[in-house]
């Protein structure tokens, strides 16, 4: 089985993720973390790279390519806005979260590549990334990014501990198993 899980910056996408495939004994795939190894290449932070993709295709293809692989593979969870649309066999999941929420999670995250003062300045932040996360996905794929109705299942994870997140997914994995 294949599960991707997309989401909102901020909604939990990676720590689900990881957590999912850590019980289920899946392999992990992030794209965001392929993205993070990119910019450490290149020696520019994630906002950076996000901005130069804006102007080159470059960087959308080579994270495609990387993606359209995992179609080979069996019993993986992807993290990746775009994993459904990539793994179209895959569970698709789709997490939201508030803004003031999501901002909150990537401060108290504190990683490097993601340096904020404040939450303002954070919010700020998720907002252009995803003004120009939906421009480049309309743009390349003609997706209209999100749009709910591509997903199996929608969470709202802005007052949800990640354990309700979990188990609600593995009950729905289970039911769709059993399909």
């Amino acid at each position: 089985m294949k599960i991707s899980v997309s989401g909102i910056i901020g909604s939990g996408k990676s720590s689900v993720a990881k957590i999912l495939a850590e019980k289920l004994k899946y392999n992990y795939y992030s794209v965001g973390g392929f993205m993070r190894e990119i910019a450490l290449k290149r020696g520019i932070s994630i906002h950076e790279l996000s901005k130069l993709a804006e102007k080159t295709i470059e960087l959308d293809e080579e994270l495609d390519n990387m993606q359209k692989n995992l179609n080979n593979k069996d019993n993986l969870v992807m993290d990746s806005r775009l994993g459904f649309y990539f793994l179209p066999s895959s569970y698709k999941i789709f997490l939201i979260v508030s803004l003031d929420e999501a901002a909150r999670r990537i401060l108290d995250a504190k990683r490097g590549d993601e340096p904020y003062s404040n939450l303002e300045e954070c919010e700020e932040y998720i907002k252009t990334r995803a003004n120009s996360e939906k421009i480049r996905y309309k743009q390349y794929y003609n997706i209209d990014f999100p749009n709910l109705s591509d997903f199996d299942l929608v969470i709202d994870t802005t007052n949800k501990p990640i354990e309700e997140v979990i188990e609600e997914i593995l009950r729905k994995v289970e039911e769709r198993k059993g399909i």
